[in-house]
């Protein structure tokens, strides 16, 4: 049963332009921050959302502004800084956009002529390095990222950038994902797309974990396997991947980018997520490829259209893969997330959230010894905790990873789990905000053997994507913290540090620094100890 609410507040000032704190200051610490923490919780999102008197569209376009709040010996330093993209730069000598991003289109020079602002329109829209996604690890060096060609390597206790890097210069790819996975040895998987003349592809990434010498970043990687899509003109949009020990997992969704109206944008004078939609009438469809070989398995999964951007993860079992991640039954979320939306009030914002399909934790039960000798109509799924499988070409239903009572939150998604010690293995706990909002607006831990969940929620505190850091000498799997920034629209510059205790999720402490941030997308926890 879908929830709907009335007399949201408004959410304006998360998502409006701040200054950037580039020198370290001092945070106000309540209550306790466990003085075995010895790292920095690295963030990154949009903080500017226009230059000049021109206004960015859509909330992936703000330009990047990266935060780290240092913690030692239980106290926290925070600081902040603009990435010093090509676009953040062009723009701001400009003072005006000069860089289309996803939901922009920047408009022609006034400065040329009429002859030259007409041939600009039949160029091809470049893509933006304004990497405002997350902060990504490749051969222990950090990178912003977003989802174009480009991420800037930058130095994670200054937050100066060092290097724009272009994945086009190593492999054939014409972009990748802000999601990277990584095996134990550090070894990292990611994914990209590819334009040739044939249509579009879908590619596995591979990064080698050690560097050949001081000025290695992307040297080394390959493409492990090339996917084509159902249409090669119509590609699926993906934000994220699965991985679990022996297999990527690729899900081809029916979230869709018309290639020819976004080669044709600037020519119709429409932005690059105008050539994306979603089409209820395609399946899902999940591809494995073996880590190893680099083939595809010959069985395709298929399930009905849903829409993901962040799986929770995926591990090997009595034969079956589980696929766990945060789904909706919708995929037009994407374009739902314009600034003019997410600044409404009133009836207008509670009419766009009651609109918009819920995420919810799912799991996929996808078996792996199929054979010419499986008999076809028949389920598949073994396993007796869960009842999620049919077969005709092996057609996927799915197992709540929640109870009902999750609904009254709102759904969850920005999920996150004990990476370093469960990702690809079965695990118990995952974390996650709830959305009664347009934005995160509740932190959560679900149990799995019980699917209860714990929920650390105040008014008008709005909590970015959790991330777990293990306690030392950790023996049981939610052995630590929690770290999430807090943000408010309803008093200024009132952001807080909040750590909670990952067991209990009881509040342990907040770092309470005196400015104002956006709400953001990613981080991760670089660990000094």
């Amino acid at each position: 049963m879908t929830i709907y609410l009335h007399e949201l507040p408004n959410i304006s000032p998360l998502v409006s332009s701040v200054e950037e704190t580039p020198e370290p200051i001092p945070t106000t610490v309540k209550g306790t921050i466990p003085t075995w923490i010895h790292g920095s919780l690295l963030r990154n999102g949009p903080g500017k959302f226009e230059f000049g008197n021109q206004h960015y569209n859509h909330w992936f376009d703000g330009m990047a502004l990266m935060h780290r709040f240092q913690i030692e010996d239980g106290q926290v330093m925070y600081r902040s800084r603009f990435l010093r993209s090509d676009s953040y730069k062009q723009n701001s000598e400009r003072n005006r956009i000069i860089v289309s991003e996803f939901g922009t289109l920047a408009l022609p020079d006034p400065c040329k002529n009429f002859f030259q602002r007409f041939l600009s329109r039949f160029e091809m829209i470049k893509p933006t390095d304004n990497a405002s996604v997350n902060f990504v690890k490749y051969k222990g060096d950090y990178y912003v990222s977003t989802e174009t060609n480009y991420m800037h390597r930058v130095d994670p206790d200054t937050l100066e950038s060092k290097q724009k890097v272009d994945w086009s210069k190593f492999i054939a790819v014409n972009g990748a994902t802000a999601h990277p996975h990584f095996d134990p040895d550090g070894t990292a998987y990611n994914m990209g797309n590819s334009y040739r003349n044939k249509g579009a592809f879908y590619n596995i990434i591979r990064v080698p974990p050690e560097r050949d010498g001081p000025e290695d970043n992307l040297e080394g990687a390959k493409i492990l396997c090339s996917i084509a899509p159902r249409d090669k003109s119509k590609p699926s949009y993906y934000h994220s991947f699965g991985m679990s020990e022996n297999y990527v997992v690729f899900i081809e969704q029916p979230i869709k980018m018309d290639l020819f109206k976004i080669v044709t944008g600037r020519l119709r004078g429409k932005s690059l997520n105008e050539g994306v939609y979603w089409d209820p009438n395609q399946e899902t469809t999940f591809h494995l490829i073996d880590k190893q070989t680099g083939k595809e398995m010959p069985v395709k999964y298929h399930a009905k259209a849903l829409s993901t951007f962040h799986q929770i993860n995926a591990f090997e079992q009595d034969g079956f893969l589980m696929l766990d991640m945060c789904c909706s039954d919708d995929g037009q979320a994407i374009n739902n997330f314009l600034v003019q939306n997410l600044r409404q009030s009133g009836e207008a914002l509670d009419e766009m959230y009651n609109t918009m399909s819920r995420p919810l934790p799912r799991r996929f039960v996808l078996p792996l010894n199929i054979s010419s000798e499986t008999p076809l109509e028949q389920n598949l799924n073994t396993r007796p905790d869960s009842t999620n499988m049919s077969l005709s070409q092996v057609f996927c239903t799915f197992e709540d990873l929640h109870g009902e009572d999750l609904k009254d939150y709102g759904g969850l998604e920005f999920p996150h789990i004990n990476y370093a010690r469960y990702n690809t293995k079965p695990y118990r706990y995952y974390y996650g905000c709830g959305f009664r909002h347009l934005v995160g607006d509740s932190l959560i831990k679900m149990d799995l053997e019980s699917k209860k969940f714990k929920v650390w929620r105040q008014p008008d505190l709005y909590p970015s994507e959790p991330v777990f850091i293990p306690s030392p000498n950790a023996e049981k799997e939610d052995d630590g913290v929690i770290l999430s920034v807090i943000i408010t629209p309803v008093k200024d510059k009132s952001t807080f540090l909040l750590v909670l205790d990952a067991k209990t999720f009881e509040e342990l402490g907040r770092a309470e620094v005196p400015v104002n941030i956006p709400y953001g997308f990613h981080g991760v926890f670089n660990s000094s100890a």
